[in-house]
């Protein structure tokens, strides 16, 4: 299994526990701002905000609270300005890494960065430097339980989709990134619950870490995701599932 779809797993499942935090309203709302501020205001017109505000649902957020959040964006309210930004660079054992992040500071965002990476045995590098390594794609993810693999393959084939994948709870489907709202779009008239839906970036290529690396990748994975400006971050480590799971459970 590659780095992407093994972080992926554990990422969902981290997310499900932020939720409980609360701190997943403030990845959410920062989402559902920026949205807006790029896309317009209007759900039905900007599918990007259209998700944002599928997941807020998703995790209870109040209703007031998103519609704060658009107005934000679109400047109907005051509120500090919120920016995508990309840092590239590397982990332990030469893993390439793109984290990417919504931060009202950039400075103090590229800070906190450099210093996880370096606490965790890696370094941070020059814009472009990994990011070739990585392909954007759409991903959705449909509840293994409800479906048959053969059924739902064939009607994400038909649909777009071009790679199809079994994971333990989910079905995960990816697109080209273009296609994603279509493929979507389509399983649905089909009758498909579609769990979630946002683009991902695959690796061309994997490292494969063990031992002390494998750990310290880990740990590094999940500073990082802990990190209030981070949304996503991507890596091209390769470890063992055994691995993962022990150094999980300790």
């Amino acid at each position: 299994m590659a780095g992407h779809s093994q972080w992926a797993n554990i990422k969902f499942r981290k997310e499900r526990q932020d939720a409980k935090k609360g701190k997943i309203f403030t990845k959410l709302i920062k989402e559902i701002t920026i949205a807006a501020r790029l896309g317009g205001g209007d759900p039905n017109a900007n599918p990007r905000l259209r998700k944002a505000m599928l997941a807020a649902r998703a995790a209870n957020m109040p209703l007031k609270n998103m519609e704060n959040a658009i107005k934000k964006g679109t400047g109907e309210l005051p509120g500090m300005v919120i920016e995508e930004v990309a840092y590239e660079g590397y982990g332990p054992g030469g893993v390439a890494m793109y984290v990417l992040c919504t931060t009202d500071n950039k400075n103090r965002s590229v800070g906190e960065i450099r210093h996880i990476l370096s606490r965790h045995g890696g370094n941070l590098g020059e814009s472009g430097c990994v990011s070739w390594m990585f392909q954007r794609k759409g991903l959705i993810r449909v509840p293994r339980e409800n479906y048959s693999e053969e059924d739902l393959m064939l009607l994400a084939i038909d649909a777009g989709a071009d790679d199809f994948k079994v994971e333990e709870a989910f079905y995960e489907i990816y697109t080209p990134f273009e296609s994603l709202d279509m493929v979507q779009s389509t399983l649905e008239e089909k009758g498909i619950r579609v769990e979630s839906s946002e683009s991902t970036y695959i690796p061309q290529n994997t490292v494969r870490l063990e031992g002390k690396q494998a750990e310290q990748m880990l740990k590094l994975m999940q500073a990082l995701v802990e990190n209030d400006d981070v949304e996503d971050v991507y890596a091209n480590f390769d470890i063992d599932e055994t691995v993962m799971e022990q150094i999980g459970s300790a």
